[in-house]
């Protein structure tokens, strides 16, 4: 059976979280009838939290049955080779109105052994930061399981965690093992594999609406955690109409391109492409056939759609499996 090829877009799984705001509905528009929506899980294929086809054809099919009938088609010859029919990313944006949790995520090894998963290496292009809003990224210097034991149960681990001021176009790309935390006034796009594993250090002693402590993972994470000092930031320069390189990792490749008229794309067949619109808006052009979208949506495109144009005025991140 043949694919009815175009790109799909996905019904955003909103999360209220302890957290979160409303930028998710005033900057980017999504449905959350709530002034605490943290996260709108844009592609997934967690169990529990499997995306629903938007629009076209196979609207109101998951991704899991979609991938079930045509894996290949999807996700590329490549990407079905290593993956078989799992879709082995996660896409997210989130809206950080406070600060999030110190937390860490396990590698493939943990994880696997642990939770029978994949381990949690993910990327942040921030979207969006207020005046003054920071980033938790790793230790400020190399540090042991000594010390970061001490200063968290002395209530002082922020002490000794890399602090990092952020502006909009900011992009970090986090190893697992690397000890972080989302700040308060910054809205992020997220890019990880597909995992929801996470290992909390540190929550501020908030209390959830029950009046509860959030659960921490403290033994868990002993063994997850990098304690050597990491450069997560990665530098680039934009070029118009271009795919810029931001990140190119064995688990995902990503681009940041500045449309601004046309592009003409191709695509061997390996692997599907994403892209997430984190300005403006843009059509993708099949076969003189346009397919509209705007500022929040993200786009899956199918390895099986091998030549395409990107027309439009829109910041773009693009990712694929290299």
């Amino acid at each position: 059976m043949m694919m009815k090829m175009y790109p799909l877009v996905f019904e955003p799984i909103l999360k209220e979280r302890i957290w979160g705001g409303n930028k998710l509905k005033s900057v980017l528009n999504k449905k959350s009838v709530n002034e605490t929506t943290g996260e709108s899980w844009e592609l997934s294929a967690v169990s529990g939290d499997v995306s629903v086809v938007g629009n076209g054809f196979y609207k109101g099919m998951s991704l899991t049955s979609l991938l079930e009938q045509f894996p290949e088609e999807i996700l590329g010859k490549e990407v079905y080779k290593r993956f078989g029919s799992e879709f082995p990313l996660l896409f997210k944006f989130l809206d950080a109105k406070e600060d999030l949790s110190i937390q860490v995520h396990p590698n493939d090894e943990l994880a696997k052994q642990r939770h029978n998963s994949f381990g949690k290496t993910e990327m942040w292009y921030v979207m969006q930061a207020d005046e003054n809003a920071k980033l938790i990224i790793g230790f400020k210097n190399d540090s042991s399981k000594e010390e970061y034991l001490s200063h968290l149960e002395n209530k002082k681990l922020v002490s000794i965690l890399d602090e990092i001021p952020v502006k909009k176009g900011d992009v970090f790309f986090l190893e697992t093992g690397t000890v972080h935390a989302i700040g308060a006034g910054t809205l992020i796009a997220e890019i990880q594999q597909t995992s929801d594993i996470t290992y909390r250090l540190y929550d501020f002693e908030r209390k959830d609406a029950n009046g509860n402590l959030r659960e921490l993972h403290v033994d868990l994470a002993l063994d997850a955690i990098n304690y050597k000092k990491t450069n997560a930031r990665k530098e680039y320069s934009l070029k118009s109409n271009e795919s810029v390189s931001i990140v190119d990792c064995p688990y995902f490749t990503t681009n940041v391109i500045v449309l601004e008229g046309e592009i003409n794309k191709g695509n061997s067949g390996d692997s599907f492409l994403v892209y997430m619109c984190t300005e403006g808006s843009f059509s993708v052009n099949i076969n003189e056939e346009n397919f509209d979208f705007k500022k929040g949506d993200t786009v899956l495109i199918p390895a099986s759609i091998s030549d395409f144009q990107l027309v439009g005025k829109a910041n773009l991140l693009e990712i694929t499996i290299s």
